[in-house]
Parts: C-alpha cells; structure tokens; sequence
C-alpha cells in the first residue's frame, strides 16, 4: 500500500505554524534571535579540510533534516558549503531534543559545538553535543530541488537564490576572488591603486548618457561618471606612471543581457607603453584568471541562446505552418513542441547540453514510428534538425592558448565583403540590408560599418580576437595612427561574441584631443571637460590604456548566461 502523500499547506498556513514555533521558543525561555555565539570554522570549510575528532563550534543556516527515532540529522550551511550534523536525545537531554525537533525549521539559524566524526555511511559529520536557537525564519525556503525558477525572485531576492542555488553561490564566491586576484596581478606588474570622484560636473571618458544629480552644497548639478578615464590621465600628468581603478561607472541607457546601467570597470594606464603592450598585459592576465580558476586554458562556453532557438522550431512548425504533417504525426510532434517550450525558458548553463539530447533521442524516436508516413520535404526538416540537437549537445570551447590573434578592423570587414571599402556610402547601407543587417536611416557611414562589425564579426567570433586600428570617429581619446590619419592606434579584444575590453595608445596632444571632443560634442560644447585639456597642455606623457568589463569577463570565465547571473543585486523596475 502507498503511504498517503502529507497535505500540502498553504502559504499563510506555513507563516502561521512559524509563528506558533516561535512564541513556542519564547515561552521556552528561548531567545528566538538570539545573540553572539563564538565559531571555530565556517561549515563548508570544515567539510573541505575535514579532520576527525576535533572540537568545534559551528553556525549556519539549517538546510535540510530528517530525524531517525532518537537521532536527527541535518546539514548547516552558509556561503562555504554545506556540513552534516548528528544530534541525539542521549547527547543533548530530552528537553532540548524535543525543542529541536517541535520548534526549529529548515531555514533556521543555530549554532552547534561538538566533534568531528565519520559516520556509518562515511559521511563526514559534527556530533553535537549542545546546540543553541540563533534566529528564527518566520518564513520557509524556496524547494530544495527546484529552487528559484522564477526569474523575477531570481533577482529581487537574491538571498533565496543564493540559499537555494549551488550555481549562484560558486558564480559569485569566484567573482570575488577573481576581482581580488586582478588586484593582485595588477600589483605585481607594478600598477599602484588610486580613486578618483564617481561623481563629476562634467561626465566624459565615454560617449554614454549619464545618470544626473544635484549637489546641494555646491548648488550645482553632477553627474554619475560613466568612465574614470579623464581623471586618471590627470595623474599621469602629475608623474604617475603606472596606475589602475577597479571602479563602479553608471550609464543612464538601456537593460540587456550583457548591459547593466551600474557596472564594474578595471581601467589602467602605462606610461610610455601603447596599445599592444597594453594587448599584451590583458592577455596575460585573463589566461592567469583561466588557469587559476577555470583549471586551464579552454573553457566551456554556454551555448544556452543557441539551445533555446533550436527549441523554438518545434514551436514555430504550428504558429508559422511552415511544415504540414499527418495528423497521426502531429500529437507526437506537439508533445516534443511543448516540452521543448518549456525548457526553453528553463534552461541554465548546466542543463543546456543533456537538453539538447534529450530532444535528440525523442526526436530519434519518433522518426523510428513515423518515417514511412513523411515525404521528402518532411525528412529534410527532421534532417536538418538532428543535425542542430546533435551540434548543440557536443561540448563547446573558447580557447585561451596564447598568441591571441591580432586582426585590422579593415581586414575583417573585407572579409565578409572584399569590395566594402570601395561602395559609396549609399551602396554600403544597400549591401548592410543584403547581408541582413538592420540599419537606422540617419546612421553615419562609420555607423553603418561598425553595426555590420558588430552583427557579423563581433556576434559570431569565440575564441579570443584583437581587433586592431579602427576607425578615429570610434574612439575620440586614442592616438592617430602615424601612417594612417583615418585610422586611430587601438584594440577592441572580442571574447564569447562580445567586447571585453578596448585598450589604446592615448591620444596626448592637447589641440586634436580638443577638436575631438568638440566634433564629438556637437553644439553641446558644455559637455567638453576644460580642466581637463588644461591639464593636457601641461603636458601627458605617452602613454597606453585599457578598460575591462570586469561583468563581461566575469560572465565569459564562468559560462554565466546573462549579467544579472554575475550581479549580487541587477537593476529591476519597482514592483507595483
């Protein structure tokens, strides 16, 4: 005979029993927030560096439970990790076991002090010998085996995700260190750390609409920065020769998956270096971070947009009718369509591959039952399909192995088109549309290039590529090309589709940098920084520079889906 399954509660049932524990513990004589309680180990730490028999004093949250007559064993977590812990009625008295196991929930916050042991099972354990309430949680868990799959929650209560999500936790201890092991590396190549204001009276360092405000004591407006950039070339100024800021930079535009308004910047500066000595610095410090945090030089790349479109075809056969088959094959092909739909919405880094065959062999499956009754043009579609599940479910690679490629702006556009530099201006927009590259009507003919870069080059480009000399009007602060006026000494580094970091051999002449920024402040000469070109025309040494998306690189090195999975706490509208 099954068990009868227990009756499921509703919400304010489950606040209502935590409730009722509490007052429980209170009139216990329980403080249910309770105060200092001294550790020896943190719980994942001590499961990491296990030795048997050893005192300790141990807190965390409890995670999970489950009681074995006059015995309990739960696990006691935090951000290190997870540690099992043994409590039993002989160790700790009648009254206190009762207590535990009638007034203390999942969710709970307790302190426990004991040894260390082995169980039976060789499960590395805490026997407990006093056990001590710390805080109640008046509100239970996100299920331990689904977790947050609400997006939403996902982001705005981050602290659920963080408990409930091993993922998320190892994504963001990594990020930490990763941000203290750039430090480090940035040290030790003799870069010294500075600080310079976030907010500023005039926003530069990057063409980007900044966020505003008023300072009220200076009665007068101030912006976020959007870049530290200006401040830092005002210290190579003053003799610095080797600096860098890992900074927080604001930018009052729009919300993607690689585009959060507040991020974090690593931007440097060397003087008397250029822009592939800078190149050279980067590399070498992302294959560090490789090698020290991702156990080499290839990395696994996420392939989840890519899983997600091939789901969508199954979706799309009905909606767009592009495919017509029998009736007898269609159920069987809109139950796949409906799975695949909502996995497709589902999917995390971890999952996208067995997805993709797990579609594959129901799709296999099918074809075994239903071959006979297709004809050639619906075998073509099941064909082609196969071949995208099949593609989808091989691990992925994004190769670090040093030299990274170095590749001209103009050489890459000429590869997709050898005659792009000889069209007009208008013949150019034509041949952006015949290669399916949407084009705004007022774009600049550099625009118009540099949105065909982005689509077809940047977008589909993996492993590492140095795009070097692009055009002047791209990058207003970089130094000019000796050969080449056009062009302006520079690299874009283009990682897993997207930039990752621009570096340049800085523009120091203080009457170009002038009519830099005036072409590129139009009318609104306001926007030029004069003390900064005052401080220009007392002269800037040679000098290279680097920006890196710490984010982006982040999400790369991690297989991160999107930027709000490498943000402790992203931009959300107001609920409500």
């Amino acid at each position: 005979m099954q068990p009868t399954p227990a009756p499921e509660h509703s919400e304010s049932e489950l606040l209502q029993f935590r409730r009722e524990k509490l007052d429980g513990l209170v009139k216990a004589g329980v403080d249910p927030f309770g105060s200092r309680f001294d550790t020896t180990h943190q719980p994942g730490a001590l499961k990491a560096n296990f030795e048997e028999n050893l005192t300790v004093s141990v807190a965390g949250r409890i995670l999970s439970r489950r009681e074995m007559g006059k015995a309990t064993f739960f696990d006691l977590g935090d951000i290190s990790g997870r540690m099992q812990c043994y409590l039993s009625k002989g160790d700790v008295g009648d009254e206190a076991y009762v207590q535990f196991n009638q007034l203390v929930d999942i969710g709970d916050f307790v302190g426990v002090e004991g040894f260390t042991f082995i169980t039976k099972r060789g499960e590395r354990s805490i026997h407990i010998k006093k056990l001590t309430p710390l805080s109640k949680a008046l509100r239970p868990l996100p299920d331990k085996w689904h977790g947050i799959a609400d997006k939403e929650i996902k982001y705005r209560q981050r602290y659920l995700d963080l408990i409930s999500n091993d993922r998320s936790r190892e994504i963001f201890v990594t990020r930490s260190k990763m941000v203290a092991a750039i430090r480090n590396y940035m040290q030790e190549h003799g870069f010294m750390e500075v600080e310079t204001p976030m907010m500023q009276d005039v926003p530069g360092g990057a063409a980007a609409k900044p966020f505003e405000t008023f300072f009220h004591a200076l009665n007068q407006p101030m912006f976020l920065r959007i870049a530290p950039e200006l401040y830092l070339k005002r210290l190579l100024v003053a003799g610095f020769t080797q600096i860098f800021e890992l900074n927080r930079n604001f930018r009052n535009e729009g919300l993607s998956r690689r585009h959060n308004p507040e991020f974090t910047m690593l931007e440097a500066y060397w003087a008397y270096a250029d822009f592939e000595k800078m190149a050279d610095l980067v590399e070498g410090m992302i294959c560090h971070l490789a090698e020290n945090f991702c156990g080499g030089l290839k990395i696994s790349r996420p392939r989840i947009l890519e899983v997600r479109s091939a789901l969508m075809v199954f979706q799309q056969i009905y909606t767009q009718q592009t495919v017509i088959f029998p009736d007898s094959v269609s159920d069987d092909l809109q139950k796949i369509a409906n799975s695949a739909a909502k996995l497709s919405f589902s999917l995390d880094h971890d999952t996208a591959r067995h997805t993709a065959r797990t579609l594959q062999k129901e799709v296999e499956d099918l074809l075994v039952t239903i071959d006979s009754k297709l004809d050639a043009t619906q075998r073509g579609f099941f064909k082609r399909a196969l071949e995208v599940l099949n593609e989808l479910s091989e691990e992925a690679y994004i190769n670090l192995e040093r030299p990274w490629k170095r590749a001209r702006y103009t050489d890459l556009l000429k590869s997709i088109d050898p005659k792009w530099y000889d069209y007009t201006p208008e013949e150019r927009k034509a041949r952006a549309a015949e290669l399916g590259v949407e084009i705004g009507a007022n774009f600049e003919d550099y625009e118009v290039t540099q949105h065909v870069f982005e689509r077809l080059i940047e977008a589909k480009q993996f492993d590492p590529l140095y795009v070097t000399h692009c055009p002047k009007e791209l990058v207003p602060l970089a130094k000019q090309n000796a050969d080449d006026d056009s062009i302006v000494d520079v690299y874009e580094l283009v990682i897993n589709g997207q930039e990752i970091s621009p570096g340049y051999s800085e523009l120091n002449d203080p009457i170009v940098q002038r009519e830099r920024l005036e072409h590129q402040a139009g009318e609104e000469t306001q926007k030029i920084d004069e003390e900064f070109i005052l401080a220009l025309e007392h002269g800037m040494p040679p000098a290279g520079g680097i920006g890196i998306g710490i984010d982006r690189l982040i999400m790369m090195l991690t297989g991160a889906e999107s930027i709000r999975d490498v943000i402790l706490f992203p931009q959300l509208k107001r609920k409500g």
